[in-house]
């Protein structure tokens, strides 16, 4: 295997351009993107990737599940491709940036080995895959966790919008299916650049993340049933508070969440309360508990402690509380060889680098399952993500870009 010079470098202007007329389309109302997954929009960012793709000499393969395939070929025609690739699917009011550069990253690759007349043995093939953000259709990494055997193919084409539009109907619907079995492609690596969506690398002032895990994942969705009463006429020692006794739950779940860190993270991010009026007593609340470690013993025991926990708080305080599991996924561990390829990439362009766990769900967590994959990331702005304000430098982007250009062509093997 031949490694790059330090010198070889992808073209950085071209890619900010690319990532800048993508962004063009679907525009957000403050800056950003609403390109959600399967809209019109989302068939125009495809076409343009698409002719992008084809004008780099690429041929472009589509799945059932509309996950789109970019190749280059390789000098060895049995050889399996190395694959890197992300998402252009966008949360409703998403950044420019999140699974974008990632997939436009790949596609600069690609083009930079035609500028340079590189050819590799491997095939190196572009991917993007269908609804990563799982916002207009839950779950995130829907299509790529078809690939992997995580779901199967009905039960997405099954999932429905808030309007009730089915998945499968919409796919076909913006004319984005393909007829190629999904999860049929065997994959030498694939290798997957995001941008860090956490503060981590600007805090510590690195220009790239080595992702070496990737947090698991546990959501418990939980109910607390008290009585909805009158704020101002309902004595104190009466009350059967919900609302309170979910304050109560979530500082417990702070504090389980604190006795494990610094790696282990707990919150609630979405919440409803019932009747929801200012003067009721809440008699209801729901509201989903998210663990997050790269330890499952870890997920595990919060788990059990957020139960044990809750159940104390319940009873002390006269109300009911039930518990459903909603979600999850176990943390993930990436490719010893392919992560050694990011943090060589990024020793020999001299470029400062942590290793760092990804607290995020991503295609390359589903993709882990079913060949050797490994992350690259790059800073953003103040650690904001799925946000219109979202932001990273240009320099950020080449940076990550160039990382990945050197661990997958180092993988795809340059034929001298």
């Amino acid at each position: 295997m031949t490694a790059l010079g330090q010198n070889l470098k992808i073209n950085g202007e071209r890619l900010w351009d690319s990532l800048m007329e993508m962004a063009e389309i679907g525009p957000g109302v403050a800056g950003g993107n609403n390109r959600q997954t399967l809209t019109d929009e989302d068939a125009e960012g495809r076409a343009l990737f698409q002719k992008w793709c084809e004008d780099a000499g690429c041929t472009m393969g589509l799945d059932q599940m509309g996950n789109m395939f970019a190749r280059r070929e390789g000098t060895d025609p049995d050889a399996l491709p190395v694959y890197v690739g992300s998402h252009l699917d966008t949360q409703p009011t998403g950044g420019k940036y999140d699974g974008v550069l990632g997939v436009l990253g790949g596609l600069e690759i690609l083009r930079s080995l035609n500028d340079m007349g590189i050819k590799t043995r491997h095939p190196i093939v572009v991917t993007n895959f269908t609804n990563e953000e799982g916002t207009r259709y839950a779950p995130a990494m829907l299509s790529s966790g078809v690939f992997a055997g995580i779901h199967t193919q009905d039960w997405a084409y099954d999932r429905e919008d808030a309007e009730g539009k089915k998945f499968g109907d919409e796919l076909n619907r913006i004319g984005w299916r393909g007829e190629e079995e999904v999860g049929a492609r065997k994959m030498h690596a694939f290798f997957e650049l995001h941008i860090e969506q956490g503060p981590i690398l600007e805090a510590e002032e690195k220009d790239i993340g080595v992702v070496t895990h990737g947090q698991g994942l546990s959501w418990t969705q939980v109910t607390i049933t008290g009585k909805d009463a009158h704020t101002g006429s309902t004595p104190m020692p009466m009350r059967r508070n919900a609302g309170l006794a979910m304050a109560r739950v979530l500082e417990a779940v702070d504090e389980i969440a604190w006795s494990h860190a610094p790696h282990a993270v707990g919150a609630a991010g979405h919440i409803d309360v019932y009747p929801n009026s200012r003067n009721v007593i809440p008699g209801q609340v729901v509201f989903t508990v998210d663990f997050r470690s790269p330890d499952l013993d870890v997920i595990t025991d919060m788990e059990n402690r957020l139960r044990v926990e809750g159940d104390k708080i319940a009873e002390a305080m006269g109300v009911e509380i039930a518990y459903e599991k909603v979600g999850g996924f176990d943390p993930v561990t990436f490719d010893e060889g392919c992560v050694t390829a990011v943090r060589s990439a990024a020793d020999r362009l001299g470029y400062s680098h942590i290793d760092i766990i990804s607290g995020a769900g991503h295609d390359a967590c589903w993709i882990n399952r079913v060949a050797p994959t490994a992350m690259v990331m790059c800073p953003c702005v103040d650690g904001l993500s799925h946000n219109e304000a979202e932001e990273i430098s240009p320099e950020w982007a080449a940076a990550g870009t160039n990382v990945l250009f050197h661990a997958v062509v180092e993988t795809a093997e340059i034929v001298e």
